[in-house]
């Protein structure tokens, strides 16, 4: 049945169905994907490997495998639910396998990262799987002119699902013993997406397809390979399509590294984790209206455009303007912006790593230094003789056994990091600072348990005096048993940030913000009236070159939330247009195979700006030119998209779906 001629009630209530699926999977992006199953990866699953490092290691060949994979199966994909009458069938079986992986989680124990590997590859293949037929059904479901306004709608459903599961989730962590509260939240993403699922396949009919059944002696897979081979071929002639996929694959690049590197960016300049998780449920919370507002620009005929134009302008200008003026203006114990570095007074130690050789260090007892096998760079060279430093070995520890031995360390500074190895004959120190034993949140004396199944390097705790200043740290064998300590490093001052203050000066800049749009939306009447969908994409990827030059010289917390208020502006407004630009140039009859390219262009794509990455802070030993190097990303990405001609590539998408439809009859 036409979608023009279904009464209101039941195109609203497909809609909304399919809508609904945005709701249900993004909860596996967000507590799977992005904050809690990487963490616990490296902390629990892979605790048993030889290093932190190593596990991060086969963190990223676990995400490799998967998106390979999804990148190899999503064009045969779609092109066999463009074959057999099969978007749904598929749906549910891509479905099914990311609920399973995903609710099977909930075994995943201490060094079970074999096992988190394998059900993490099967989840997201069954996540980014299901989401080439989800996305194939939207021109479908909604009608040209609505496909903008769905899809945006779709992305919110999607940031307030996610969020708000992964919300909870958090709390579960935080309040249930050992490991069961992140174990309980992988349960709950399956049993979420399960349940949030039933409207698309219950209301969404399946479309009709090129053909309903194969040609007597024709292959299935045969045919979607040929379909594949044809398709390559005749991709030449939408030459806009083309184009727009090009584009897309740069731009999209470079916001999913920016999402993907935020925290590990903002840890990297010595904000707090609370502050990092926050966040990351700002962008989350914010992006829901925020996705609706940038969706609705491209809305002609709708009186209230030129206002969101306005207020979406106004918040991209001053933003940056504010949380600069912000971070120069106010008191850093409000900005978060860092106080100056620690430095060497006397004999306390100032900023920075230091070997147990350093002269600072008094080493109590029967002490031995020695170097892990096979690590020794350069020949002849001990680790601890002249002209000999860190950098010439991969491990480098002191060793004791000695019941009476103590490491004291006088230093300038209030939060360090000492450096372990964990063995089966590990012991546990006690630790002393200024005289006095540290005690934990829960008034217990804090200890380094250096006792491990496995042998395990470059293990580190972090410990923090109550101010900041001269103090010594001392830690006491109290059992007698081996300890081996490689390095002590006096970490940065720490930040000090009113995150209250911080969140009510964006409110309040929010509220301006609404403010102007309403007195000044007379001046963007004629802006508002040139903005379609390549446009407003034109501006979200405007406002990202933004957040590239300014995360560059970023150094503030304020800093760091008004940029993360200002990713939420444009984050989901940008894909969801993407998504229905993409859409509209596509032949309704070849939507699964079509987006089964959109799809492999994305994941192929997520290639280049991390070896971009990669190789900028491998030369400036630093992230921010790594940061700003994606302006180059958004830069192109405009450049490619102004080449677009959309409505040419839509005649062209109606012409061959007229001539499939004639061919069929």
């Amino acid at each position: 049945m036409a979608l023009s001629t279904l009464s209101e009630a039941e195109y609203t209530k497909r809609t909304r169905s399919w809508m609904m699926y945005d709701w249900a999977n993004s909860a596996f992006a967000t507590t799977i994907m992005a904050a809690v199953l990487p963490a616990y990866y490296s902390s629990v699953a892979g605790s048993t490997l030889s290093s932190a490092a190593t596990a991060t290691q086969y963190w990223s060949v676990t995400n490799l495998i998967s998106m390979l994979i999804v990148a190899m199966l999503s064009p045969i994909l779609g092109t066999i639910s463009d074959i057999m009458r099969g978007k749904k069938k598929f749906l549910s079986i891509f479905v099914g396998m990311g609920i399973v992986g995903t609710g099977l989680m909930v075994l995943i124990d201490t060094g079970d990262w074999m096992l988190a590997s394998i059900l993490f590859v099967v989840g997201r293949v069954g996540f980014a799987g299901a989401n080439v037929f989800y996305d194939a059904l939207l021109p479908h479901v909604a009608k040209e002119e609505d496909q903008d306004k769905i899809s945006t709608r779709g992305y919110a459903f999607g940031y307030l699902g996610g969020g708000l599961l992964l919300a909870v989730n958090i709390a579960m962590i935080f309040t249930l013993d050992g490991n069961w509260g992140v174990r309980y939240s992988f349960l709950s993403v399956a049993i979420w997406w399960a349940i949030f699922s039933i409207p698309i396949f219950r209301n969404v009919p399946e479309p009709v397809s090129v053909s309903q059944k194969l040609k007597k002696g024709e292959k299935l897979i045969k045919v979607s390979f040929q379909k594949i081979t044809e398709t390559v071929k005749e991709i030449q002639k939408f030459k806009d399509l083309f184009k727009f996929l090009v584009s897309f694959l740069i731009y999209n690049d470079g916001i999913g590294i920016i999402i993907t590197v935020a925290v590990i960016y903002g840890a990297e300049l010595g904000f707090g984790t609370i502050e990092l998780v926050l966040a990351i449920l700002l962008v989350q919370f914010m992006g829901i209206p925020y996705s609706l507002v940038f969706g609705s620009l491209p809305s002609k005929g709708d009186e209230r455009q030129p206002m969101y134009l306005a207020f979406v302008v106004f918040s991209i200008l001053a933003l940056p303007v504010i949380g600069v003026l912000g971070m120069l203006l106010l008191p850093p114990e409000i900005t978060g912006t860092p106080p100056d570095d620690f430095v060497t007074s006397g004999q306390y130690i100032g900023q920075g790593k230091h070997l147990i050789a350093d002269e600072a260090f008094t080493l109590d007892g029967e002490w031995e230094q020695t170097a892990v096998s096979g690590d020794l760079r350069g020949e002849g060279c001990a680790w601890y003789a002249p002209g000999c430093d860190e950098s010439q070995f991969e491990r480098t520890y002191s060793n004791t056994s000695d019941p009476n031995a103590a490491l004291t360390l006088p230093f300038n500074g209030q939060s360090i990091e000492v450096t372990y190895s964990a063995s089966p004959d590990g012991g546990i120190w006690s630790v002393m600072m200024d005289d006095t034993a540290l005690l934990d949140d829960d008034g217990e004396p804090v200890q380094i348990d250096s006792q491990h199944p496995n042998t395990r390097y470059d293990m580190r705790e972090s410990f923090q005096a109550e101010t900041e200043g001269e103090h010594i740290l001392q830690l006491v064998n109290s059992e007698g048993s081996n300890i081996a300590i490689s390095q002590i490093e006096v970490k940065p001052p720490l930040r000090q940030s009113n995150l209250g203050i911080i969140v009510g000066l964006l409110f309040a800049l929010a509220a301006v913000g609404l403010l102007f749009a309403w007195l000044a939306k007379s001046l963007f009447v004629n802006f508002a009236d040139k903005l379609d969908t390549k446009n407003s994409i034109i501006l979200a990827l405007s406002a990202y070159a933004i957040v590239a030059v300014w995360g560059f010289s970023l150094n503030s917390v304020i800093e760091f939330w008004f940029m993360a208020w200002m990713i939420a502006v444009v984050q989901g407004g940008s894909q969801a247009l993407s998504r229905s630009l993409y859409a509209s140039m596509t032949p309704k009859s070849m939507s699964g195979e079509f987006f089964g390219f959109f799809s492999i262009m994305s994941k192929f794509a997520s290639f280049l700006s991390p070896i971009v990455f990669v190789v900028s802070v491998a030369m400036f030993d630093s992230s921010r030119p790594a940061i700003l190097s994606l302006i180059v990303f958004f830069g192109v990405g405009i450049f490619l998209l102004r080449q677009v001609d959309v409505e040419r590539g839509k005649a062209m998408a109606k012409a061959k779906e007229v001539e499939i439809q004639a061919a069929l009859s």
